[in-house]
C-alpha cells in the first residue's frame, strides 16, 4: 500500500482567524478532507503538567527527576547483547493468548513512568490518541487502529508478561549496535553502556551499512518492537505505515531530530511522512480529560476485527 503525505504543520493563533495549535491539512493530501463545519483536534500548548511537551530540562520536578533516573538506567542497561536476548526471547509468542481489546484492558494498570507529559493509565492514552487522529482522518481507520494499539506493547510490565522493568519497555527507542547519537534524551548517561566504547559498535554505521533499511536494524527492546513483532507474527493487514508507526513511534531522535536517516531505505522514507502525521496526536493527545471507553468501543471492536484474526498469540 503505497500511500503519499505532506507533514502536516501546527500554526497558531492568528488573533481574528486561527485556533492555537490547530492541525492543517495540505490540499493536495489524498485523503479524507475535513469541511470547515467539522470538528478538528486542537493541540494544546501545555502538558498535563502546565509545562511544554516533553520538556526534560526542568530538575526541580520531582516528574523529571524521575524520568531522568529512568533514562540513567535505560541507556546503562539497553546493549547489543540484550536486545537480542530480548527479542529471541519475546518472539517465541508464548506468554498469552488473548484478543486486541483484552489486551487495551489490561493496560489500565499501566502508567508510563519515562512520560514527562502524562501520568494516567495508559488505556487512556491510547484512546485519547486514537480519538484525536480520528477527527482530523476520519476515513483513515487502519490509522485510527494504529493509534488505539501502538502502545500495548507496554503489557510487558506486567507479571504474566515477565514484569520487565519500565527501563525495558518504555521511553525513547535507538539503535544498537551503531553509536549513540547525541540528540538521545540524556545522551550522557551511555557512557556508562558497555556498548558506548566497543569500537565495533561505536561508529556512525556500526555493524549496519548505509541505506540498509530500518528493518535490518536491532532498536533499543521495548514496547514498540514487541508489538510489531506481535502484529507481524499474527498476521494483522495493516499496511505497511501502520506497522512502521508502531516499530518507530518512539524512535525521536529520527522523527523529531533527523539523526540516523543514514540507516534508511526509500520505503523507510515513504513510511516516516506517516510516522510524522502520527506523532502529533500520540503527543499531543494526552491529557486529564477521559475519553468514554464504553461509548467508542464498539467502534474499535470492528476495526480490530477487520485487520486482526479474533485471537493473538502475545
Amino acid at each position: 500500500m503505497n500511500i503519499s503525505v505532506e507533514n502536516p504543520v501546527f500554526v497558531h493563533e492568528d488573533s481574528t482567524t486561527q485556533k492555537t495549535g490547530e492541525l492543517r491539512l495540505d490540499s493536495d493530501i489524498p485523503m479524507s478532507k475535513i469541511s470547515s463545519d467539522d470538528e478538528v483536534f486542537l493541540a494544546p500548548e501545555m502538558n498535563a503538567f502546565g509545562r511544554q511537551f516533553r520538556d526534560y530540562t526542568d530538575t526541580n520536578s520531582e516528574r523529571q527527576k524521575s524520568v531522568e533516573h529512568f533514562y540513567a538506567t535505560q541507556h546503562t542497561n539497553q546493549t547489543l547483547d540484550f536486545v537480542q536476548k530480548m527479542r529471541s526471547e519475546y518472539g517465541k509468542l508464548d506468554k498469552m493468548v488473548m484478543n486486541i481489546w483484552e489486551c487495551c484492558e489490561l493496560l489500565k494498570e499501566v502508567v508510563d513512568e519515562s512520560d514527562p507529559d502524562l501520568d494516567e493509565p495508559q488505556i487512556q492514552h491510547l484512546l485519547q490518541s486514537a480519538e484525536a487522529i480520528r477527527k482530523d482522518y476520519p476515513n483513515e481507520d487502519w490509522l485510527h487502529l494504529t493509534a488505539l494499539i501502538h502502545d500495548l506493547g507496554k503489557v510487558l510490565t506486567l507479571p504474566q508478561f515477565g514484569g520487565l522493568p519500565q527501563w525495558a519497555v518504555v521511553g525513547d527507542t535507538f539503535p544498537v549496535g551503531c553509536a549513540f547519537d547525541e540528540s538521545n534524551v540524556h545522551h550522557k548517561y551511555f557512557m556508562e553502556n558497555p556498548d558506548f566504547n566497543n569500537p565495533k559498535y561505536n561508529t556512525k554505521a556500526g555493524i549496519y551499512s548505509e541505506g540498509c533499511g530500518l528493518e535490518n536494524v536491532l532498536m533499543s527492546w521495548g514496547h514498540d518492537d514487541y508489538m510489531y513483532l506481535v502484529a507481524k507474527e499474527n498476521g494483522s493487514t495493516l499496511p505497511s505505515p501502520g506497522l512502521f508507526i508502531i516499530r518507530y513511534h518512539s524512535f525521536y531522535p529520527l522523527h523529531k531530530a533527523g539523526a540516523y536517516t543514514h540507516l534508511m531505505n526509500e520505503e523507510d522514507k515513504e513510511n516516516l511522512k506517516w510516522l510524522h502525521v502520527f506523532n502529533k496526536y500520540d503527543l499531543y493527545s494526552k491529557s486529564k480529560v477521559h475519553v468514554n471507553v464504553e461509548k467508542v468501543k464498539p467502534y474499535y471492536m470492528s476495526l480490530i476485527k477487520k485487520y486482526f484474526p479474533e485471537n493473538l498469540r502475545w
